[in-house]
């Protein structure tokens, strides 16, 4: 599910949503985070939490983590036990989605004749921060690497804008393209009627740019051994880390 930042008794955290950006409960009690990444789940009441207006935030924002002791003064011990113990599983669960979306992957069917397909990948450090894309292109033996840096941004604005550099890469061309991305925020504004509550410009240009270059997206899973999905993501993070914007063709031969 996706996220949302929200204030806590003052105190800005993430939130777990659904697709429309309303607060999912369990019990009355809604998963939130106060750091991304730092492996630390906590439970809010509901009407403790005031959604921050903005965009929705794809569901991989927040890293796996385990129930630890509640700052709402949730009694310790048993609870938090069990807790912890669900968290673990969900984890597993979301590795086993993954690997299965792989084993999926790798047994596509081969492409139409003459369809191309490009991985695009976005990444942001502090989301909103410095922000980059990262594109792989393959034409037969030919093969396009992106790596742009975008100025400050979101992580959602890097996947979308990686998506329409794919496409443009090979706008050209005329020959049809399946672009595969991680970003399932991006497949959601961009082909399941998703509401976008923020980059709406950017969402009607991509879903504009799609429709005329006969483009399909394809979810892929991130991190989990995609071999061009993680060469996209390494161009995306190369982009932020240098703040540069580089773009080369390679042919197998080299």
């Amino acid at each position: 599910m996706p996220w949302v930042r929200a204030l806590l008794r003052g105190q800005k955290v993430y939130a777990k949503a659904d697709e429309a950006g309303r607060l999912v409960s369990d019990g009355g009690r809604v998963e939130v985070r106060y750091k991304p990444n730092d492996g630390r789940k906590y439970g809010a009441r509901e009407d403790n939490l005031k959604v921050v207006p903005g965009e929705l935030l794809p569901d991989d924002a927040c890293g796996a983590a385990e129930a630890v002791e509640k700052k709402e003064g949730e009694a310790k011990g048993a609870s938090a036990t069990k807790s912890a113990g669900t968290s673990r599983a969900k984890a597993s669960t979301s590795e086993e989605r993954k690997a299965a979306a792989k084993a999926a992957h790798d047994a596509a069917p081969p492409l139409a004749p003459g369809q191309l397909v490009a991985y695009a990948d976005g990444a942001c450090t502090g989301n909103p921060g410095p922000a980059g894309l990262g594109v792989v292109v393959v034409d037969g033996d030919r093969r396009i690497e992106i790596s742009e840096y975008l100025g400050d941004g979101t992580n959602n604005i890097a996947e979308l804008t990686a998506i329409l550099r794919a496409v443009g890469a090979v706008e050209d061309t005329g020959k049809p393209l399946l672009v595969r991305t991680d970003s399932q925020y991006a497949i959601g504004v961009l082909q399941k009627g998703w509401k976008a509550k923020a980059n709406t410009d950017l969402v009607a240009q991509v879903k504009d740019v799609l429709k005329r270059n006969k483009t399909r997206l394809e979810y892929v899973p991130g991190h989990s051994g995609v071999a061009l999905n993680e060469r996209a993501d390494e161009l995306a993070r190369e982009a932020v880390r240098s703040r540069r914007t580089t773009r080369r063709a390679i042919t197998k031969s080299e």
